[in-house]
């Protein structure tokens, strides 16, 4: 089991069949404030706009639960980087050399190896 998961919050999005094609992970990690540790959509559902009804979801959750501010981190660029902040999501630190220092191989996006990670914020209002 992911130790992230104990005391987590879990929101799917679900194909018309039931099937689970989606999942955003949340988890309190501060007084109002939560972090998103995995947010994916299954490969054959993506750039449908499930990510974003996902996110959209499980912030409104978060709000509800009294979460005023969701954190999270990703790399410095790519299509994640994006699709953060089109939702609203600003840069407030760098992790210089994460993901070397962090993961057992290269993680490697358009010919490019990740290095270091962004933490990005979005307050809820």
């Amino acid at each position: 089991m992911l130790s992230y998961l104990d005391g987590a919050w879990c929101f799917a999005a679900k194909a018309e069949d039931g099937a689970i094609v989606g999942a955003c992970v949340a988890k309190p990690i501060g007084d109002g404030v939560a972090e998103i540790f995995n947010i994916s959509v299954a490969p054959s559902f993506q750039q449908q706009g499930i990510g974003s009804r996902l996110l959209k979801f499980a912030l409104d959750a978060l709000f509800d639960k009294r979460i005023r501010r969701v954190e999270l981190g990703t790399g410095t660029f790519g299509y994640q980087l994006g699709y953060y902040q089109r939702h609203g999501f600003r840069v407030c630190a760098v992790v210089v050399d994460h993901f070397l220092k962090n993961y057992p191989g290269p993680i490697i996006e358009n010919g490019i190896q990740h290095k270091d990670m962004l933490h990005l914020y979005l307050d809820l209002v």
